[in-house]
């Protein structure tokens, strides 16, 4: 098992930015100049844009690593509810992430997707995205997805329909709805609809769908988006056991193209799917390995599992 403090860390990104735009050569300058405070984290980026940004060319995973989170600390009126974390999760993996509640598992999610910003620490996107320095649009386009524990989908509209308005982008729901869609189109939600096991339910509205289909469908429509990297927030709770089964199934399937990152309470359901497995408490990783090693950890037992 792997604890933190004996494992060996991955290359850090920090060295192999690619050409960047004007506006970001000039927030890293002025960070340099400052020396990098550790009281804030960098100011999110401003303004359209640019045609070759490398939010649109996404995460270089070229050395096996998707995300790298090191040293993040999230204070709130005192109580640190991220305390130095460091995290790092591999390219096309799926790792789940358990903890007591109040370890910071969401506090974790808010920062990969800039909803929160760091009082020191640094999280990147591949070798060559800052998520520090992007803000909430600019992450979500760069890959980045994340499903929240109630789903949400437009109940009015039909499965079909709600895969359909994930290609938005930037035109409006009505032109959405209302435009012809080509076949390369139709044939991605045809292979989504298949993916998460929808097809029979194709003119459903999200409305009359089970809770488990629900979270099916709201886990396509971000697939619609084509993300490198999957948030996902307890995505078994309320469900059926035939539902839980076959949201393991699906969440297995997705690891390889995608990295998936999963937040659980339900051991069982952990189990069924990890291969790897992050334990957090206080804000800071307490112990990382399988599901046995980590089972089988007294300081684990003791802060969690004990629990259960």
């Amino acid at each position: 098992m792997q604890i933190l403090g004996s494992r060996s860390l991955p290359p850090r990104p920090a060295h192999l930015l690619p050409a960047v735009t004007p506006a970001m050569k000039m927030a890293e300058s002025m960070r340099r100049l400052a020396g990098r405070s550790r009281s804030s984290g960098p100011p999110p980026r401003e303004g359209a844009l640019l045609a070759g940004d490398p939010v649109k060319l996404g995460p270089d995973a070229s050395r096996g690593v998707i995300l790298y989170l090191e040293d993040l600390t999230v204070s709130f009126d005192g109580f640190k509810a991220l305390n130095g974390l460091t995290l790092y999760v591999g390219a096309g993996e799926l790792r789940c992430i358990i903890g007591p509640n109040g370890a910071g598992k969401t506090t974790m999610m808010d920062v990969i997707t800039g909803k929160t910003r760091p009082d020191r620490g640094s999280a990147w996107f591949g070798q060559t995205l800052d998520l520090l320095s992007l803000t909430e649009p600019e992450i979500a386009e760069a890959g980045i997805g994340r499903k929240f524990q109630k789903p949400t989908v437009f109940e009015k509209h039909t499965a079909f329909e709600n895969l359909e308005l994930a290609l938005a982008g930037s035109r409006s729901v009505w032109t959405n709805l209302t435009a012809k869609l080509n076949g390369e189109q139709r044939d991605r939600i045809d292979e989504v609809l298949a993916m998460i096991g929808l097809s029979a339910d194709i003119h459903t509205a999200g409305g009359v769908l089970s809770h488990g289909q629900k979270q099916w469908l709201e886990i396509g429509m971000l697939l619609m988006q084509s993300p490198r990297l999957l948030l996902v927030d307890e995505p078994v709770a309320g469900m059926t056991p035939q539902e839980v089964e076959k949201t393991a199934e699906l969440l297995v399937s997705l690891a390889g193209t995608h990295s998936v990152v999963v937040v659980e309470h339900d051991m069982e359901f952990v189990r069924r799917i990890a291969r790897k497995v992050t334990v957090l408490h206080q804000g800071s990783v307490l112990a990382e390995g399988t599901m046995d090693e980590v089972q089988a950890d007294p300081r684990v037992i003791e802060v969690y599992l004990g629990e259960q």
